[in-house]
């Protein structure tokens, strides 16, 4: 049997009197999607931020790749990237020397040429040579999350990596990590958009007050609540479909909207 990319272990974290994680388990299986849903101030981002070696845990243990964050953190950087809720990219450079500048920070032969690949893969091409300044809100999360892939990292932490993008650019974003996962990279998401961890994850974890309350896959949590009732209601567009069916894009759940039309839907009693 594979083991997990992500083993965690009863982890706990406190500011002074403040007790942010308290005894937090779950596991990761390599090559998959796996979303930490809470709300702000759950302690999503603390988590992450132990998994990936920037802060020391209270108590207990965890490990990415079989190497343990805290005895052997070097391991665990050289097997990781990390995204945080804002782009970490500089405005001053241009997309393609961003690229080219982490290459060289990581000591890998051909920077020019490996910019160039993820310049096309994340379709900012025609935008290489412009400064990240110019750049809109889903262009500069592309080439963070494209800078973030420089060296084949195993395992990605996203967190929280849709915040304050627009419905175009989010889907953007949804797509790139979809891609990802196909590819064989284990991803650890973090989120407090319930749609994202809906559309998104293989496996999902409910961390509420410090404490991971569920876990499991969508059907499995979907079972926590009654069976569903079926009743016949009128369901109006959303906004999103509203707004992606004017703009075009011919994605997510835009295409074909047709304002006041009747359907069966599913609806928890």
């Amino acid at each position: 049997m594979t083991a997990a990319a992500i083993q965690v272990k009863g982890i706990e974290k406190s500011y002074k009197d403040l007790h942010v994680l308290r005894g937090v388990d779950f596991e990761v299986a390599p090559g998959s999607i796996f979303a930490l849903l809470g709300s702000n101030g759950a302690g999503k981002t603390t988590m992450v931020k132990i998994l990936s070696t920037l802060l020391k845990a209270d108590a207990g243990a965890a490990a990415v790749e079989g190497f343990d964050v805290a005895a052997e953190s070097l391991q665990v950087r050289q097997s990781i990237s990390l995204t945080g809720q804002f782009a970490a990219v500089d405005e001053v450079l241009s997309g393609k020397e961003n690229l080219i500048l982490v290459a060289k920070l990581r000591h890998l032969k051909n920077p020019g040429e490996i910019a160039d690949d993820l310049l096309a893969q994340f379709s900012l091409t025609e935008a290489a040579s412009r400064k990240v300044a110019t750049y809109s809100g889903g262009m500069r999360r592309r080439l963070d999350i494209a800078m973030s892939l420089i060296g084949d990292p195993k395992v990605i932490f996203l967190d929280e990596p849709t915040t304050g993008l627009d419905p175009e650019a989010r889907l953007e974003v949804w797509q790139i990590v979809k891609n990802l996962a196909h590819q064989g990279t284990t991803v650890l998401l973090t989120t407090q958009y319930l749609d994202e961890a809906e559309q998104l994850a293989d496996r999902i974890a409910i961390l509420h007050e410090g404490r991971i309350i569920a876990n499991g896959t969508l059907a499995e949590l979907k079972q926590l609540l009654p069976p569903a009732k079926i009743e016949y209601v009128e369901k109006q567009p959303s906004l999103e479909d509203i707004f992606l069916s004017l703009v075009g894009t011919g994605t997510g759940t835009g295409a074909g909207v047709q304002a006041g039309s009747n359907e069966s839907v599913k609806d928890r009693s």
